[in-house]
């Protein structure tokens, strides 16, 4: 997976991501949205458009991000599905 950190008009930091989101790259993205959110005033935003795969570590932590208000932009439709399927769970 790649990871493209920019910011956006709104003073929103963006991680677009590209690729499978699985293994060592669940806990690289885990370290690096921790780092941003670390910062108060910082908001973060994952685009997906990109994202070919996620595995169920992935999806947990897209969980955890959500709960602490991280957007997702251009969640595909299974994603979004696998993400309420775990909300539902808990």
């Amino acid at each position: 997976m790649r990871i493209f950190q920019s910011n956006d008009v709104d003073g929103s930091v963006v991680l677009r991501l590209e690729g499978k989101m699985r293994g060592q790259w669940v806990d690289e993205l885990r370290h690096l949205t921790s780092e941003i959110l670390q910062k108060p005033a910082n908001r973060l935003v994952l685009d997906l458009a990109e994202v070919t795969f996620i595995d169920t570590h992935g999806l947990a932590l897209l969980h955890e991000l959500l709960s602490r208000h991280v957007r997702l932009n251009n969640c595909s439709l299974f994603v979004t599905h696998q993400l309420k399927a775990i909300e539902q769970k808990r």
